[in-house]
């Protein structure tokens, strides 16, 4: 089973991810962005799911560090600010694709499949 890493900080969006998610894949959650660079150069994941606002390392921040080291490692930016600069910088940020809060189950689905093929 697929592996994905839940960067979220709010445990009611991480909860929501869990009912997304659940039977589909395996996953684990890191609270931060510091713990999400952690867990992904020490853990194997198939896509990283990841909020943008974040405690100690934000989002964008934790996308850059890990893309240094893992730069095939499909990230999903996870956001409530949908303006274009926002997808902008996700991307610039080495973001692979951008899901919008609320997330929607079948947007979800649809993005992780089309990055992990």
């Amino acid at each position: 089973m697929k592996r994905i890493l839940i960067a979220e900080d709010n445990d009611s969006n991480y909860i929501l991810m869990t009912y997304v998610l659940r039977g589909l894949y395996e996953f684990e959650r890191a609270r931060n962005g510091e713990e999400a660079v952690k867990m992904a150069s020490t853990n194997t994941y198939d896509l990283v799911l990841m909020d943008l606002k974040m405690p100690v390392t934000d989002g964008l921040e934790a996308t850059r560090r890990i893309k240094k080291v893992l730069p095939t490692l499909p990230i999903i930016a996870l956001t409530a600010n949908v303006f274009d600069i926002d997808r902008q910088h996700a991307a610039d940020a080495g973001c692979d694709g951008f899901l919008a809060k609320p997330i929607s189950r079948k947007d979800c689905i649809d993005t992780i499949e089309r990055l992990m093929g």
